[in-house]
This record gives C-alpha cells, sequence and structure tokens, in this order.
C-alpha cells in the first residue's frame, strides 16, 4: 500500500465560493498548499482579488469575484470559469448567509436571502459545474465538498431559523447528491463547522474566551482544522465518504 499520495491534491482544479474570508479562504490556503489550482469567488470583488493576491503566495490562486445569490450571477461566474478552466476536481459550496431575528419579528427576506444562498445556490452552481466535474474524473474522483454547520444537526440558542433550517437541509441534500452524482464518478460530501472565528461566527472571533467555555476540546477551530478535514474529502484518502457529513466542532455537538 503506497500512502504517500493520499492527500496530494498536485495538478487538481479547485473552486472555493465564499472564499475570500472565514472557512473558505482556510480551505483555499490548505488546498493551496497540497498542490491543487484554486479559484476563488467572493460577492466583494475587492477582498476576493485581495485574498487571491494574498494566498498566491503559496501557490496559483485566480479570483473571480461574483454574486452567486442570484441566478444571473451563478451563471456569470460560470461561464467565466469556464473561460480558465474545461474541467474541475473539487467544488466547495461554502458560500452562506446568516439572519437572526426574534421569532415575532422574522422578516421573510431574512429567509429567502439565507435558504436561496445556503441551499439553493448550491444545488444550482452543482449542477451548472456538473460537465466540468465529470470531465475531470479518469485517474481520480472529482469532488463536491458542501459545507453545512452544527446548527444543521444540533440547536444553538440563537433565533437563527432560516440558518438552522438551511444548513439541515444542506446535510440531507448532501445524501441525495451524493447518490445521483457517484454514477458520474463524483464524490459528494459534507463539513459541519463548529466555532471558527470569521465574520459570519462573530462569536468565536470575537468573545473567544467565553465560547471556548462549551467547548470539550477546549479551544476554538484554528484554520488548521478546516483545512485538514478539507483536504482528507477532495483527496484519495476521502473517496469513500459518500454523502456523509464530518463535524469538525471540538465536541460542541455532543456537549448542547
Amino acid at each position: 500500500m503506497d500512502t504517500s499520495s493520499l492527500f496530494s491534491l498536485s495538478g487538481r482544479v479547485a473552486l472555493v465560493t465564499g472564499g475570500s474570508r472565514g472557512i473558505g479562504r482556510m480551505i483555499a490556503e490548505g488546498f493551496l498548499a497540497q498542490g491543487a489550482r484554486v479559484y476563488i469567488t467572493a460577492r466583494k470583488a475587492e477582498a476576493c482579488d485581495a485574498t487571491a493576491a494574498e494566498l498566491s503566495e503559496h501557490g496559483t490562486c485566480v479570483s473571480l469575484p461574483g454574486d452567486i445569490s442570484t441566478p444571473e450571477g451563478l451563471l456569470d461566474l460560470v461561464t467565466r470559469f469556464r473561460a480558465h478552466e474545461s474541467s474541475l476536481d473539487i467544488l466547495v459550496n461554502n458560500a452562506g448567509a446568516a439572519w437572526g431575528a426574534p421569532f415575532d419579528e422574522f422578516p421573510e427576506a431574512g429567509w429567502d436571502k439565507v435558504m436561496d444562498l445556503n441551499v439553493k445556490s448550491l444545488f444550482f452552481l452543482t449542477q451548472q459545474l456538473a460537465p466540468e466535474l465529470r470531465a475531470a474524473t479518469g485517474e481520480h474522483l472529482a469532488k463536491v465538498i458542501n459545507i453545512a454547520s452544527i446548527d444543521g444537526i444540533s440547536v444553538n440558542p440563537g433565533e437563527t431559523y432560516s440558518y438552522h433550517a438551511s444548513k439541515a437541509a444542506v446535510i440531507h441534500l448532501t445524501k441525495r447528491m451524493a447518490l445521483r452524482l457517484i454514477d458520474d464518478g463524483i464524490v459528494v460530501s459534507a463539513i459541519a463547522p463548529g466555532a471558527f472565528a470569521s465574520a459570519m461566527n462573530q462569536d468565536a472571533r470575537d468573545r473567544a474566551d467565553e465560547v471556548v467555555q462549551g467547548i470539550p476540546a477546549g479551544r476554538i477551530g484554528e484554520p488548521e482544522d478546516m483545512a485538514a478535514a478539507a483536504i482528507y474529502l477532495a483527496s484519495r484518502a476521502g473517496d469513500y465518504v459518500v454523502g456523509s457529513t464530518i463535524t469538525v466542532d471540538g465536541g460542541v455537538t455532543y456537549a448542547r
């Protein structure tokens, strides 16, 4: 058994949505370290360009800014990606949004924004890029990694109704997509992160000392923790993980 290349991503092409910051950036940097050519997309062009420039110190990282929350923006991203590549080895559906409001005041806009980006865009971006994912299969399997959340598995105290619902949907949708796409040589799996410091998780970023009290591992997640899980799923090492969601949370889900 040769295990020397189990985690290698050398020569592979990856697209990470929401890749300019937070978990998306952690994953993009990890992929670069393992030899992948990485494209990142984010709604804010300036931030996306800046991150790609910084990450290019570690390998080839290309900025493709755009808003995939709308059908037009999603198709525009796909068109621009196709101008660069004819195949795609790894798609990370990380772009997401959250919304918190009391039950009696929770707005429909907060429901639609979160569900459209976290669930609908994830599905249709994968659908649109399926030809490129199929084109990548041959010597290795193509991978789709959906970023869910532990809030799709267990409940936090916040009134983030559409976020909870969307991430539970991502976990179940991952199973359905996986069973269909494995026939095409595409493996679909997911990651459910816990507390990682980011603009999305401001508590972990700004109140780490308090948040840590509820984490059995005794610390906030570090970039290496997220990168390692994504590299595992994206590489040969994760080929037999079909439809499953890996929880990366220091034990919070069980402690809750």
